[in-house]
Formats: structure tokens, sequence, C-alpha cells
């Protein structure tokens, strides 16, 4: 794969400038991860250690653990935080309970492309990067998810058919989702999706292709309707205690392979698009558009949590807004 080439000669490069002088004692870096090893945003963060760990010269290594099982992923971020672990991979939507602007990537039809997604990121990404540092966070890189569609285990034509429903809920946009539709939140990780839907814990969710392959949904749900509803990332951080502690040299190695795992995620998140789709299809599940009733009753419900969500963000999600509708 094209990619993979270019991951593994910049790593070699990295390792011939770094490895010309003795490697001093490596100093492990855990890196929890919330999805499964297989997921490509777990294969991105696999490939970022190992450039690290290369380009240091082994002084810096980075040991990469998915699915939860380090740390469970809404644990991550505050583990990373206090310097449980030096660095992590987490969610941020997850947390906008505790600041509406880590929910800037799922509010509802705001931004339904990977190249909307791109212009919310570069006008979200300055106030991402202060509030993570008031956080004492440092931020390396983030990949966004797939668009984002609707599984249940039945046919759905509109909201009414959604009532009573169980839901997979993993933040405060997915909650409201499902108050707005009349379903039950039931608030399941990343790890947790294949035996919640196996047991009739959760009956639907919201999210992107990727994961319903990942997670072999096909063996409990039926349907999965593309709504494109938003792009969501995922972010590797750092303890900033951690990274100012770092010598200059190896914060250069290690931006620089953020930088290219950035690259190589977002790929990998566009090409996964049709893949997992039509890996869903060949598992037996329905794949289509929702239909006209239901998408123009999904278009009222994204109205409403944007304006819930602009309320709860106050000037600066206005202002993140308003400059993402400026780069169109």
């Amino acid at each position: 794969m094209k990619i993979n080439k270019t991951l593994t000669s910049v790593v070699m490069a990295a390792g011939m400038t770094m490895g010309l002088a003795q490697a001093a004692k490596a100093e492990v870096w855990d890196m929890p991860l919330a999805y499964s090893g297989s997921n490509f945003h777990s294969v991105t963060a696999a490939e970022f250690g190992q450039c690290v760990t290369t380009g240091t010269g082994g002084e810096i290594e980075i040991v990469t653990h998915p699915s939860g099982s380090l740390i469970k992923g809404a644990d991550i971020k505050r583990a990373v935080q206090t310097g449980q672990v030096p660095i992590g991979e987490r969610l941020l939507s997850g947390h906008q309970n505790e600041n509406a602007i880590f929910g800037f990537d799922s509010v509802p039809f705001l931004a339904t492309s990977f190249d909307d997604a791109d212009r919310l990121w570069k006008a979200a990404k300055p106030s991402i990067e202060q509030t993570l540092a008031d956080q004492n966070l440092t931020l390396l890189y983030a990949v966004p998810w797939p668009p984002q569609g609707l599984y249940f285990k039945r046919e759905i034509n509109s909201v009414a058919d959604m009532e009573g429903i169980k839901f997979r809920s993993y933040n405060n946009t997915t909650t409201r989702l499902a108050e707005l539709t009349g379903m039950l939140p039931v608030v399941i990780e990343a790890a947790e999706i294949s035996q919640a839907f196996a047991t009739g814990v959760v009956e639907s969710m919201v999210s992107s292709g990727a994961t319903g392959y990942d997670r072999k949904i096909w063996e409990s749900l039926t349907h999965f309707y593309e709504v494109d509803a938003w792009l969501p990332r995922n972010y590797i951080i750092v303890n900033s205690d951690s990274w100012n502690s770092t010598s200059d040299a190896n914060k250069n190695v290690i931006r620089g392979c953020a930088e290219l795992a950035e690259y190589a995620g977002t790929w990998r998140s566009k090409e996964y698009t049709g893949f997992t789709l039509a890996g869903l299809r060949a598992g037996g599940m329905t794949v289509e558009p929702a239909g006209a009733k239901l998408k123009g009753e999904l278009q009222d419900i994204g109205a409403t949590m944007t304006s819930d969500w602009l309320s709860a963000a106050g000037a600066e999600g206005q202002a993140i807004v308003d400059r993402y509708k400026a780069m169109q």
C-alpha cells in the first residue's frame, strides 16, 4: 500500500538521522487506545509509535494498548491529563459535557463531507489547542472518522419508527439525538459495542461504517442508513509536563511523525469509507441513504441541536462556525 511505503521510508530516514548516536535508555510512553487493534485509527497510532521509537533512536519508545485494555476510553483523557500515562488517543466529543467546544465536530449536519470537516477543523483547531493547553495537554494530531450513519435492527422510515429503541450514547450529542427522536440513550464505550448489541443492551447507534465493519455488526443489526450526520475526530494528546521535558530534537521527530500520521489516518478514513460500507453489504445488511421523510425530519432535529450547541459553546463556538462558513 502506498501509505505504508511512505511511512516506512520516513521511519527509516528518521532512524538513520537519530540512530547515528547511541540511544540513551528508552523512556517508555504507554499509549492507551479505545478502539480495537484492527481499527484504522489504532493502526495509524501504532505506526506513529513505531515512527517515534525509530526516529528518536529508541530514546522514546511508544507502546500502544488498543481496545481499552490499559485504560477505558472514557478515562483516557483524564489519565493523560494527570500524568498516569504520558500519551493517549481520545474522541474529544465524548467530553463536551466539561466544555462544549470539544463537541464542535459532532454538530449534526454542520460538516457532512471530508472537505467540509477539514475546513471545520482548521476553524476550530486554535480553540481546541488552547483549551487542551489549559488542561495540561498538548495536541499532536487528529484524524476524522468517516461520515456517521444510523444503524438499526429493522427498517426505519421516519423518526416515529425510532420511538422506544435502545440507542448507544457516547457523548452529549448522541444523548440529545436519542431524546429528540424518542429513543432511549444507553452509554456504551467502543470496546463494549459487540457485546452490547449481542445481548440486546442496545439496538441502534449512530456511527461510521468503519465501526460497524470492525465489530461485525451485521451479526446483530440489519440496516445502515447513510445520513452523513457529522465526521468526529480522534485526537492524540500528550501530557504537557512530559512534552516540556522532551528534548527539542525528539520533539521535532514527534511532530514530524504526527504530521505524517494525520495525513495517513485521513487517507485511510477516506479509503475505508467505501470499503466498509461494501463490507456491511457483504455481511447481509441493507445499506442505503435515508428516505426523504426521515432525512427531512433529521435535518430539523439537526437544526435544533446546532442551536443547542451554539448556546452552550457561546461566543467561542459562534466564532468557530463563522470562521468555518467564511472558508466555504
